[in-house]
C-alpha cells in the first residue's frame, strides 16, 4: 500500500473532505503544487481553480477552490479555502451564466471606472474554474472515470 497523507479541505462554511489521500494536486498562486506523503513543511497561497485528490483503487476527486491556503505538514494538508465545491455539486450552467455576467461587468469596468474591475476578475476567474471541475465530471460521465495511478 502506498504511504498517505491526511487532507482536510475547509471553508468558512464547512468541511468538505477528511480523509487519507495519496497525492493533492492544488492551484497555487505561483503555479501548480504536488503534494506527496512526507513533504516538507510549507504554507502556500492558493488562486482560483482545480483540487485534484488522488486516492490509490479510487476515481481522483476534484474540488472548484476559490483561492485561500494550504498548510503542507509531511502526513497532513490543510486546504483552508476561501471557497470550495465538489465536482457533483456545481451546476455547469449557472457556472456559465456567472462566467457571462463577470466578463459583462469586466467590460463595463474597462469602460466606466465606477465599477470594480478587480470584483469583476475575481469572479470571472471563480466562474472559469468552476466550469472547468464541472466539464471533467460531465466529461468523465460520458467516457467513464479515468483512474491515475
Amino acid at each position: 500500500m502506498a504511504p498517505t497523507l491526511r487532507l482536510e479541505i475547509l471553508t468558512i462554511e464547512r468541511k468538505l473532505f477528511d480523509d487519507e489521500v495519496n497525492m493533492v494536486i492544488a492551484p497555487g498562486a505561483e503555479g501548480v503544487l504536488g503534494i506527496l506523503p512526507r513533504h516538507i513543511p510549507l504554507v502556500t497561497l492558493l488562486t482560483y481553480g482545480e483540487l485534484q485528490v488522488k486516492k490509490e483503487g479510487q476515481d481522483d476527486q476534484f474540488f472548484a477552490i476559490g483561492g485561500g491556503f494550504m498548510e503542507v505538514q509531511p502526513d497532513h494538508v490543510i486546504v483552508m479555502a476561501d471557497s470550495a465545491e465538489r465536482d457533483e455539486e456545481i451546476d455547469l450552467d449557472r457556472a456559465e451564466a456567472a462566467r457571462k455576467r463577470a466578463e459583462e461587468r469586466l467590460q463595463k469596468a474597462r469602460e466606466d471606472e465606477s465599477f470594480d474591475a478587480a470584483r469583476a476578475e475575481a469572479a470571472l476567474r471563480r466562474s472559469l474554474a468552476r466550469i472547468k471541475v464541472a466539464r471533467r465530471r460531465r466529461r468523465d460521465h460520458v467516457r467513464g472515470p479515468r483512474r491515475e495511478q
